[in-house]
């Protein structure tokens, strides 16, 4: 705080970013990517220097990467071995000390006990921030695995899932640390589905917990949005709904 005028953390709700970053590690070789400024400002807002985050749904390693780049420890997990595989070859001559799992993060017999092994491993005792960027139910398919979330098409079972992976990942977070969640709406059968609110009070409903913030993130280089012909705004003014741009980012303070 003594040169908070300087610190380039964001604290507005709006999140307006230009473009993703392709820096060091970053690429764009995996659907369903998180953007690297996301992890970046919430790893930098709530944690310091060697704390431990938590990465349930790890994907190519956005959140790892940041945590290389800004000193922290990182534990991830990803159903999808091949892309823990590039994860891991990506790491190969990082001096970061991170564990990663193969598992399906719903089952809480197997998520434990990678947890613990993990945490011995960092010689630590729990976790001091969590970040989840699930699937956006069955909008894009990740794996065929039945137990990733990614193949579930039915609103109220995805969010039962979901609630069972953040009382899973919630048990190793240290009491007063914060976790963010960073979702999006669905638009199926005609109809937008509001996937975030849905989860928002899922947490809300499940767990003892302060929401400290929505944030509505907004990427303007989103090529796939804008379209080079602007195909995506010709189809949206033929029918009846909105551009999707934005994303949320929840982020709750656990109270107990």
């Amino acid at each position: 705080m003594d040169n908070w005028k300087e610190i380039d953390i964001n604290t507005d709700s709006l999140w307006i970013i230009g473009e993703r970053d392709k820096s060091g590690k970053h690429s764009n070789v995996y659907h369903g990517n998180f953007i690297p400024q996301i992890p970046n400002q919430l790893i930098r807002r709530y944690t310091k220097e060697n704390d431990v985050v938590l990465d349930v749904f790890m994907g190519s390693g956005t959140t790892l990467f940041e945590c290389e780049k800004l000193n922290r420890q990182f534990i991830g997990f990803d159903i999808n071995e091949n892309i823990i595989k590039y994860v891991k070859g990506q790491m190969l001559d990082s001096k970061t000390a991170y564990q990663i799992n193969e598992c399906d993060v719903v089952n809480e017999q197997n998520f434990n006990t990678a947890m613990q092994t993990s945490l011995s491993n960092l010689q630590k005792k729990n976790v001091q921030f969590v970040i989840a960027h699930p699937p956006y139910m069955d909008i894009v398919k990740f794996t065929d695995k039945a137990e990733d979330l990614s193949l579930i098409s039915d609103l109220t079972s995805f969010v039962n899932k979901f609630v069972q992976v953040m009382n899973n990942a919630l048990c190793y977070l240290d009491n007063k640390k914060y976790f963010g969640i960073v979702i999006g709406d669905v638009y199926k059968n005609s109809e937008v589905i509001p996937l975030a609110f849905y989860v928002l009070d899922a947490i809300k409903r499940n767990f003892k917990v302060k929401l400290k913030g929505i944030i509505v993130k907004n990427i303007e280089g989103n090529r796939g949005k804008i379209g080079v012909n602007n195909i995506w705004k010709y189809r949206a003014l033929k029918s009846d709904y909105f551009i999707f741009k934005h994303e949320y980012i929840l982020v709750f303070k656990k109270e107990s």
